[in-house]
C-alpha cells in the first residue's frame, strides 16, 4: 500500500540546509518492513512550455531508494521540471532494490532509480530476477560510493585489501567467516566489494560470507556486530562515521575513477509504447542534472533529498561528500575532485562499455554459464539511440560512444573491444564453463 505524504515547502540554498539540520538521525526502522512512501506530484506552476509533442503517458510514478544518487529524479520532481515537459510525477520510495525491480516489472512504477547491473540481470533473467527486458537510456551519476569497515579494523585496512587476507583465512579456519555486505547481487555495490576483496586474493564466494542488506539498514547492522564491512552509496558511509560505528576504507572512485553507478531504467515494453514519454523524462533529467552539477546548488540539493520522504537524514551528512570533502573517519581527510557527478564529463551517456564490463563480472563470478552475449545484451539494454534523440531535440551536443580502455586500481585494464579476455584474466574467480 502506498501512503501519500503531505508536501513540504521547497527549501532554498545553504540557509535551507542549515534550517533542516535539526532533522533527527537517519531512520532506524527496518527498511524491509517499511511500507513504500509516495511523494505527491510536482507543483502545478510550470517553468516553461514543453518542447515537442505531448507524452503518451503523462502520469508517471518514479521509484527511488534512500541514497544521494536519487537526486536527479527528486530534483526534477520537486522543482517542477518534470511538469515543464508534460510529466505529472509521483516519487515512490521503495523498501529494497528487489522491491523496486518488481514494481518496475509489474508496472506499479514506470521508471526508476536503479543500479546499472539490475536492468542487465533482469533482461537476462539472472540471479533470481524474473526475465523482463529493461533498458537504460540515461545514466544518473558517477562516483560517490564507498566501502565502510568496522572500527575494529581501523589502522589495519584501507585501500589495500591484501591486509585482509590473513584475517579472512583465520576466521574461515575457525568456522566463523568474516561477513561483508552489499545491496543487491548484480548491482554496483556487489561488484565493487567483490572486486576489492579479490584484489587482496580473497574469493567472495568461498572465503567470506557475502550478504545482501538494503542501503538504509547497513549502519544498524554494523552497529550490532553483524558485519565486518559493507559497500553502499551515500549518505550511509558518512552516517557510520558520524555515529562512530565505522570508517571509510576506500571510495569507489578510488577503485575506478568516474565509474558508472545508478541509472534511470524503464521496461523495454513501456519505452516501445511510449517513446515521447521516455524522451520527456530524459529532457527533465538533463535539466535537473545540469542544475545539480553547479556546486552552488548542492546545499539546496542536500536540504531537499534529506527530507523524511526521501533519504531521512540530516542534510549536513549528505552535503560534505557532495562537495568532495572526505573525512574517512580514520585520520585521513582529503578534498576529492572525483566526487559524485550528475552531468559533467559526459556522465549521462549510456556507454556500451559499461554494460560489457558488468557482463565480464557476471562471467567472472559464475553468474552466467559460459560466455555471455556481450554485444547482443548491450545493444538491447544500453539505449544510446533514445538518449541521443532526446538531447538532439533539446539542442544538446552529444559526444557519443567512448570505447577507450579503462584501468582500475589494481592495474587490470578492461578493453571493451575484448571483454572475454578481461573476464577470464583474473586469478580469483568463480567462473563456470
Amino acid at each position: 500500500m502506498i501512503r501519500k505524504l503531505p508536501r513540504r515547502r521547497l527549501l532554498l540554498g545553504a540557509a535551507a540546509a542549515t534550517a533542516t539540520a535539526s532533522l533527527s538521525g537517519c531512520s532506524k526502522k527496518s527498511e524491509a518492513a517499511s511500507k513504500a512512501e509516495a511523494v505527491p506530484g510536482a507543483a502545478p506552476a510550470a517553468l516553461g512550455s514543453a518542447a515537442g509533442s505531448a507524452p503518451e503517458h503523462p502520469d508517471m510514478r518514479f521509484g527511488m531508494i534512500a541514497l544521494t544518487d536519487c537526486s536527479p529524479i527528486v530534483i526534477a520532481h520537486e522543482k517542477g521540471i518534470f511538469k515543464k515537459y508534460g510529466i505529472n510525477s509521483t516519487v515512490v520510495k521503495g523498501a529494497s532494490w528487489a522491491a523496486i525491480r518488481d514494481s518496475l516489472s509489474n508496472g506499479d512504477i514506470q521508471a526508476t532509480h536503479m543500479l546499472i547491473g539490475m536492468p542487465i540481470a533482469s533482461t537476462m533473467g539472472l540471479l533470481g530476477s524474473p526475465k523482463k527486458a529493461m533498458i537504460i537510456p540515461w545514466m544518473l551519476n558517477r562516483n560517490g560510493q564507498a566501502i565502510t569497515a568496522k572500527m575494529a579494523l581501523k589502522g589495519k585496512l584501507s585501500t589495500d585489501a591484501k591486509v585482509l587476507k590473513p584475517l579472512v583465512d583465520q576466521a574461515k579456519a575457525a568456522g566463523t567467516p568474516m561477513t561483508f555486505a552489499m545491496t543487491f547481487p548484480p548491482g554496483t555495490h556487489a561488484m565493487w566489494m567483490r572486486y576489492y576483496l579479490a584484489s587482496g586474493g580473497i574469493n567472495p564466494d568461498k572465503d567470506v560470507a557475502l550478504v545482501t542488506i538494503p542501503p538504509a539498514q547497513m549502519v544498524a547492522n554494523m552497529k550490532v556486530g553483524k558485519m565486518d564491512a559493507f559497500c553502499v552509496g551515500e549518505p550511509w558511509n558518512a552516517r557510520s562515521i558520524a555515529d562512530g560505528i565505522g570508517y571509510t576504507a576506500i571510495t569507489t572512485q578510488e577503485i575506478w575513477k568516474d565509474h558508472p553507478e545508478k541509472v534511470c531504467a524503464f521496461t523495454e515494453e513501456f519505452a516501445a509504447k511510449n517513446p515521447k514519454t521516455v524522451k520527456a523524462v530524459l529532457k527533465a533529467l538533463h535539466e535537473a542534472s545540469v542544475w545539480l552539477d553547479d556546486l552552488k546548488n548542492r546545499p539546496e540539493q542536500a536540504a531537499i533529498v534529506s527530507r523524511p520522504t526521501y533519504i531521512n537524514c540530516p542534510p549536513e551528512l549528505i552535503l560534505g561528500r557532495l562537495l568532495g570533502d572526505y573525512d574517512y573517519g580514520d585520520g585521513r581527510k582529503k578534498k576529492d575532485e572525483n566526487y559524485m557527478i550528475f552531468h559533467d564529463r559526459d556522465c549521462n551517456y549510456p556507454q556500451a562499455k559499461f554494460s560489457k564490463w558488468w557482463l565480464t563480472q557476471f562471467r567472472r563470478w559464475g553468474m552466467v554459464d559460459g560466455t555471455p552475449d556481450y554485444e547482443g545484451v548491450t545493444k538491447q539494454v544500453m539505449r544510446a539511440d533514445i538518449y541521443a534523440e532526446a538531447m538532439k531535440e533539446l539542442g544538446v551536443d552529444v559526444k557519443g560512444e567512448d570505447d577507450s580502455p579503462v584501468t582500475l586500481f589494481d592495474g587490470a585494464t578492461f578493453d571493451p573491444k575484448e571483454p572475454e579476455k578481461h573476464a577470464t584474466s583474473f586469478a580469483v574467480h568463480s567462473m563456470k564453463g
